[in-house]
């Protein structure tokens, strides 16, 4: 039987899934990615992060940070 853990982790990676198949991005993940692989740089806002995103889905433009 599934723990209250393990049903609440799996409605995160439920809810991420569904958001990266609809396009929404994750300023959570992105978070997380930015202060381990860049901590000297200051992280964009959400607002930034978000017209970036949508910027990169709906261009032609190829290149990620890493």
């Amino acid at each position: 039987m599934l723990e209250r853990g393990d049903l609440a982790k799996a409605g995160r990676y439920l809810t991420q899934g569904l958001r990266l198949m609809v396009g929404v991005p994750d300023y959570g993940s992105y978070l997380a990615h930015h202060q381990a692989t860049h901590p000297e740089r200051a992280a964009m806002t959400y607002e930034e992060f978000f017209r970036e995103r949508q910027a990169a889905r709906y261009s032609a433009r190829v290149g990620k940070c890493c």
